[in-house]
């Protein structure tokens, strides 16, 4: 039996749309990446020129569906991998992300209908049947010369939009025009819901290809100072032998410049890494000085740098266990370097697995702190490559030493359960981490020592 593929099915609604009079485009990002040349999975179809009964009974006729809202029309075709709705209005009416009235209006025009949109380059529609595009906001003309630009002044009315230009220009390399930085400028930050927050930033750091485009926005439009922590970074200086490329918010974003072209595809590492390399030097801006010797210093600043981390991570989300797993790599970003250069042995190496969870992760930061410092073009990093190939011999370049004794164990040789089973476990997998226990029967004989204590 043959399965209609997706644009099977946006042909056919898109002809029978058309014998009831009516017109169907495909609209926003489907769009906007067919132009670039980019894929995109997400397909969204807007019908123009029918009322909501009949749009609902013509795509009943093959599809099972959903309809999201009947006053603004969006129905979910289930098992077809996009939606159709019909153009609607928003109306203002309060503070926040949130306080719209929508309403459905199947006999907008697409101008008015686009205006409503965030930005050109996603305000053009490409009619399914025949490919005619419409543009009435010269959106090509902004793909073309890679300009991110409000469509109207109705941008402002949602302050996540200022986030959304962050994250899309970091996602396209675009720069944002200087009248919709100068409108962002005027775009109060009032209450955004975290969640929402955070997903914006989440896709900068899992889409975009130069990450600092949007953060160099966020200073611009001053936005920026509603993230303390990262707004102390801008003007915080770094000395020129090691860092030319500037101030430490300038080396933020080439690191993450860096980390975007080395992302491994696995969404969760390369979120927890991401926001590592972000945090990495939030603690320069508390402990930077000119030293006698006449350079500037930042000693301490990757311990220092963990608190501030924290707050910045807490105002983003409420995972605990993301931030449970960025923050000691913000501590120890460090400890690549200083075990490379002090030729630390295994129990270095496996103790400081066991803080961080995975070296890998710490090389990874390593890499994009090498690479943060144009016009230097970093060559392969050697504390890396030493530290990743003992780490792989000690089977833990990925995870931190699995304790070879437990509670069970304790049980079998014959002891009952006792608040000390704890205290006696940590310091077998203390010496285990030191390299005095090896195996079980090392650890257990360990461990029989410390009870006859």
């Amino acid at each position: 039996m043959h399965i209609a593929s997706a644009e099977e099915n946006a042909k056919y609604i898109a002809a029978e749309v058309e014998k009831e009079g009516g017109r169907a485009y495909y609209v926003g990002g489907c769009v906007r990446d067919s132009l670039l040349g980019r894929e995109n999975k997400d397909t969204d179809i807007e019908i123009y020129g029918l009322a909501p009964d009949k749009i609902d009974k013509l795509l009943k006729r093959r599809f099972r569906v959903e309809i999201v809202g009947k006053s603004f029309g969006v129905w979910i075709l289930k098992g077809c991998g996009f939606d159709v709705s019909m153009p609607r209005r928003e109306r203002k009416v309060g503070e926040g992300h949130k306080a719209f009235a929508i309403e459905g209006d199947p006999f907008m025009l697409p101008r008015e209908a686009c205006a409503r949109r965030d930005f050109t380059i996603n305000a053009i529609l490409r009619d399914i049947l025949t490919g005619e595009i419409v543009d009435p906001f010269n959106g090509r003309a902004d793909l073309e010369r890679g300009i991110l630009r409000h469509t109207s002044e109705r941008f402002g009315e949602d302050p996540l939009r200022v986030l959304r230009a962050m994250q899309f220009a970091a996602r396209f390399d675009f720069c944002v025009a200087p009248e919709t930085v100068a409108l962002c400028a005027k775009i109060p930050f009032e209450n955004l819901p975290q969640e929402r927050v955070f997903e914006e930033w989440k896709k900068m750091l899992l889409k975009g290809i130069r990450i600092s485009r949007g953060l160099d926005f966020l200073r611009d439009c001053s936005w920026v100072k509603y993230f303390p922590e990262l707004s102390a970074c801008v003007g915080c200086p770094q000395d020129k032998e090691w860092h030319p490329e500037g101030d430490v918010f300038a080396h933020t974003g080439f690191c993450l410049d860096c980390f975007a072209k080395e992302r491994i595809g696995d969404e969760r590492e390369d979120l927890v890494v991401g926001f590592a390399v972000l945090c990495h030097d939030f603690g320069k801006p508390l402990c930077t000085k000119l030293d006698a010797d006449g350079h500037i210093r930042s000693h301490g600043h990757d311990i220092l740098g963990v608190k501030p981390a924290e707050r910045f991570m807490n105002r983003l989300t409420r995972e605990k266990s993301l931030i449970a797993e960025i923050l000691p790599l913000v501590e120890r970003h460090m400890a690549v370097l200083d075990l490379w250069r002090n030729r630390c042995g295994d129990a270095a190496i496996r103790r400081l697995a066991g803080k961080v969870g995975r070296i890998d992760r710490l090389v990874r930061i390593d890499s994009a702190d090498r690479g943060g410092r144009p016009p230097i073009v970093p060559e392969p990093s050697p504390q890396g490559e030493w530290i990743l190939e003992r780490a792989k011999a000690l089977q833990i370049q990925d995870s931190a030493p699995k304790p070879i004794l437990m509670g069970r164990h304790l049980i079998e040789m014959g002891f009952r359960p006792s608040p000390n089973f704890s205290k006696i476990l940590a310091v077998t997998y203390e010496a285990q981490l030191d390299g005095a226990v090896s195996d079980l029967d090392s650890a257990r004989e360990f461990a029989k020592k410390l009870l006859a204590k």
